[in-house]
């Protein structure tokens, strides 16, 4: 099957990545010239951290020549599935969903990488809300073996039965929700995140400590800041602020030392710092 990918970051390589590997020919599209030129290096760094953990496709050397990149959206016009991981905006999001409406066939599902924003929002900018759903794989995708698959009020049974065998074709396990703001995930996940920000901005512990606490203390493989810096602070951000709108909850509102830190350009691991220093 001929997938689309929409959007070349961090998460949009690492799921098309996935698809790649799993034997699908793979339209990466992204209007950023910056952004596609650096997906194939994304892509190939991605396959070494696989082969250093023993996790490698069967056949790792095929994967890139498996994949396209173009910065025309239209490109993925004859694809049979398209996952959109483009930025965290309401607008943004739903004026790609109503262009993938436009361009695709009428039997092609259109899943979103969201991170927050409500499948409904994005099902009600297309004329197919049957064929819309969020697969939210989680960063690293490649080695993550479960996405949250969110169930919108109008999908219907035939895609989400079709999306549970295209993840299984991937080698991961579908765990359905259903639909709200940030889902189950980052609902809860974003405010953590927030709340160890502040306690670093108020001096209660430096970073390095907040994520020992979680890592020691509860066995959290990865405590709240190193995962922040793994999803990118810009996303975390962007995450809660769609949140704190959708909720009108102003628990939701990113930390101060949040903010500055995205303004500073320490968007974490993918800009070489963020709470942590990535670049040793």
């Amino acid at each position: 099957m001929k997938v689309g990918v929409v959007g070349a970051g961090v998460m949009g390589t690492g799921v098309a990545q996935c698809f790649a590997a799993a034997g699908h020919e793979v339209v990466v599209v992204d209007p950023d010239p910056a952004a596609l030129a650096g997906g194939p290096d994304r892509v190939r760094r991605g396959l070494r951290l696989q082969a250093l953990l023993g996790s490698a496709p069967a056949d790792p050397d095929l994967v890139p020549d498996r994949l396209s990149w173009t910065a025309d959206l239209g490109d993925v016009a004859g694809c049979g599935f398209v996952v959109e991981c483009g930025p965290e905006r309401i607008p943004v999001k739903e004026g790609l969903f109503a262009a993938l409406d436009g361009l695709c066939a009428p039997d092609t599902v259109l899943a979103s990488c969201t991170s927050a924003i409500p499948v409904g929002v994005l099902a009600a900018a297309t004329t197919r809300p049957d064929r819309v759903l969020a697969t939210h794989f989680m960063n690293p995708a490649p080695l993550k073996d479960t996405v949250e698959v969110v169930r919108g009020p109008g999908t219907s049974d035939a895609t989400m039965a079709r999306t549970a065998d295209v993840l299984s074709s991937l080698g991961k396990k579908a765990i359905v929700v259903s639909d709200a703001p940030g889902f189950v995930t980052n609902r809860v996940l974003m405010l953590t995140i927030n709340e160890a920000v502040k306690v670093v901005a108020e001096g209660t512990a430096p970073a390095a400590t907040v994520d020992q606490v979680f890592e020691s203390c509860f066995g959290h493989p990865m405590g709240p800041l190193r995962t922040a810096d793994l999803i990118g602070l810009d996303t975390i951000r962007d995450t809660l602020l769609v949140l704190r709108d959708l909720l009108a909850d102003p628990a939701y509102t990113p930390s101060p030392l949040l903010v500055e830190l995205v303004a500073a350009g320490r968007l974490g691991r993918k800009s070489g710092r963020g709470f942590h220093d990535w670049r040793l």
